[in-house]
């Protein structure tokens, strides 16, 4: 998995995506448009070559992806990170933002699950022969698909 040159232990591309959760290809993106600076490539075959500082950086962006942070909320965070004091503000700032917008994701996924479960609701009376029963849901399920939009 690593290899030590010196001091320095390195981890090819595909340990790194192993260890961050990250595609190869996002790796390579994410080199290509500078959110982590380039790779150092070994001498005799050309690969990169992740050293300790770039494993705990592109850990740490693995985890702000799986959050569903944009790449340029993950740019201010590496920014922030590196700009020391005086970035405590900005950095909540940045972390609430996220958490409301995780918050309304939660809220519109609550909607759609709710429409789900009434369609399933409505076909279940269908299927029992239930017609005062797919007359209750009917309208319960128009109003939860207004909430779709």
């Amino acid at each position: 998995m690593t290899t030590t040159d010196g001091d320095t232990a390195s981890v090819s591309i595909q340990d790194m995506s192993k260890i961050s959760g990250l595609s190869e290809a996002t790796l390579r993106y994410y080199e290509k448009i500078g959110l982590i600076g380039p790779v150092p490539r070994d001498e005799s075959s050309g690969h990169r070559r992740y050293g300790g500082h770039a494993v705990e950086r592109i850990e740490a962006l693995g985890c702000l992806r799986a959050t569903g942070m944009s790449v340029q909320d993950m740019r201010d965070y590496l920014r922030f990170l590196d700009g020391g004091d005086g970035n405590a503000t900005r950095m909540r700032e940045l972390f609430e933002r996220n958490v409301s917008r995780i918050q309304e994701e939660i809220e519109r996924m609550h909607v759609r699950r709710r429409y789900l479960e009434l369609k399933a609701q409505l076909w279940s009376a269908r299927e029992r022969g239930d017609a005062e029963g797919e007359n209750r849901i009917v309208p319960e399920v128009a109003r939860a698909r207004e909430g779709l939009r």
